[in-house]
């Protein structure tokens, strides 16, 4: 799983960026420095062409991709 961090100045909208793409509870406040340590997610990524792949194949599991955010 390929792994990517966010990084930027203070109130960039890191932490937003990071709750939107895993869907997770990363504390957003309007301030400086309110997130310290890091938080870790996963981002699963969509893929149109591979679910008409899996019903032309006809198989029984469909994995999709997926990204670890920190």
């Amino acid at each position: 799983m390929e792994r990517f961090g966010l990084v930027g100045l203070p109130n960039a909208g890191k932490s937003s960026l990071y709750n939107a793409l895993t869907g997770g509870g990363a504390l957003a406040a309007p301030y400086a420095f309110a997130t310290k340590d890091p938080n870790i997610g996963v981002a699963k990524v969509p893929d149109d062409r591979l679910d008409r792949l899996a019903v032309m194949s006809k198989t029984k599991n469909t994995i999709h991709a997926a990204v670890q955010v920190v």
